[in-house]
Order: C-alpha cells, then structure tokens, then sequence
C-alpha cells in the first residue's frame, strides 16, 4: 500500500510486453516467504515470483503476491494478495485480501467462507440469461483475439460480462454473490487456490473447461456447467 499510486519502480515484463511484474510483487511475496518460513519450515512453497521449496510435511502454500499487477501499475485498485494451503487431498486453507477495499475474504476446508468474519455464499442463480458473468483475458495479441470469439459469442446469452483484472478477487466475488459466475482460461495455480476454496465452502462449485488451454469456471451448481460449455474453445 506504501507503493500503491506512487511512481512504479522495478517493473519488468514476463510472458509478453503487457504482462508486467514489480517490485512490489517481489517484496510481498519476500514477506509472505520469510514468514511462512519461520512459522511453518517444513512445509513446502509456490509463489508466482520465484518461490519453489519441496514439502516435507504434505502440505504447500500457494502464493500469490499481488494478483493484478496491471491495475496496481495503474492505480486501479482491484488487485489483492492471495494465499492458499494445500495438502494431498487439495484446498486445506485460503485467503483472499484486498487492501484498497479493506477486504478479506477467508475459507477453510468444512468450515465454510467468511468475508470480515461474515459467512458469505454464492448467489441462486440458475439461469445464464439473467446471470452477471466475470472473465479475464490473456496477455498475447492471438489468445486474445480467441477470447473475444468467446466474449462475442456468450454476450447475447448473459446478462452481462465484467472483466476486472484480478482472478483471485473475480473468484472471490463469485462466492460473495457479487457476479453469478466466472470463467477464465490461462490461469496459474497461483491465481485461483485460495479462491476456488472460497467460492467451494461459499456454495458454489469450480470446474475445469475442457478443450483448448486450461481454465476454470465458478458459480452455483445450477448454472456452473452451462457456462463451462458455452465458453468451450
């Protein structure tokens, strides 16, 4: 927050010209590391930034630093820290914080999804027409000309798309009810952990779509997998 709409400083790209990285993601994500290392050692680290420990407990944290880089670069302020614990058996722990709307969201495995301590669930929706649908888009010129395919194609069928930038935060809407289902291809690991967790104990399910690069979709179960098919590649 120190850094946020100041000048940015370190910036540097990864996958393409528009996929940016900063210092701010490196240093947070130097924090979370330092910490879980000292609380947690024998457990094993993925961060997006570079971290990679092997587990010698069975269980791993899921780091994302600053998911929405490109809007914290622009003082826009969806973007937030994700973190996730994982054991053999998939999403133990997460936590999804928003530091701009002072937010977080929080699940653990059977107890449940919280935002500021209030549960949360996902909305009942059931049918695609009138449900509010969030999605992200690549970073390369001939992925995203594929995405708006997709866009072009399931716009007319929805009540509306929301594009905010930020997987773990769309996710996260999703079980809070604040959009009626996600779908988003290209996703890391680290992007949507913690927040498939949120939006399984919110209600809601998360599956894989089929075809083409990995991505996954969210929403009540009633309306979940129709989206999955009609966002197909």
């Amino acid at each position: 927050m120190a850094r946020y709409g100041g000048p940015a400083r370190g910036v540097d790209t990864k996958s393409s010209s528009t996929d940016m990285v900063s210092e701010a993601d490196r240093e947070a994500e130097r924090a979370i590391v330092e910490l879980l290392r000292a609380e947690r050692p024998d457990d094993g680290l993925i961060g997006e930034e570079g971290a990679d420990e092997s587990s010698a407990s069975g269980r791993n944290w899921v780091i994302d630093p600053l998911d929405g880089t490109t809007n914290y670069l622009y003082g826009c302020p969806a973007w937030c820290v994700s973190v996730a614990l994982e054991d053999r058996e998939g999403g133990l722990a997460g936590v999804v914080h928003d530091p701009v709307g002072r937010e977080t969201f929080v699940a653990e495995r059977g107890g449940g999804a919280r935002l500021n301590g209030e549960p949360i669930h996902v909305s009942e929706a059931s049918e695609l027409a009138t449900a509010l649908i969030g999605t992200g888009f690549g970073y390369e010129p001939a992925v995203r000309a594929g995405q708006a395919d997709i866009v072009r194609r399931l716009l007319p069928q929805v009540r509306d798309i929301r594009r905010a930038g930020a997987a773990a935060l769309d996710l996260c809407f999703v079980a809070a009810g604040r959009l009626d289902g996600y779908y988003e291809r290209g996703v890391h690991h680290w992007d949507y952990a913690a927040g498939a967790l949120v939006v399984r104990e919110a209600g809601g399910e998360v599956v894989e779509l089929e075809g083409g690069r990995f991505g996954v979709a969210a929403g009540p179960a009633g309306l979940v997998r129709r989206l999955a098919e009609l966002v197909r590649e």
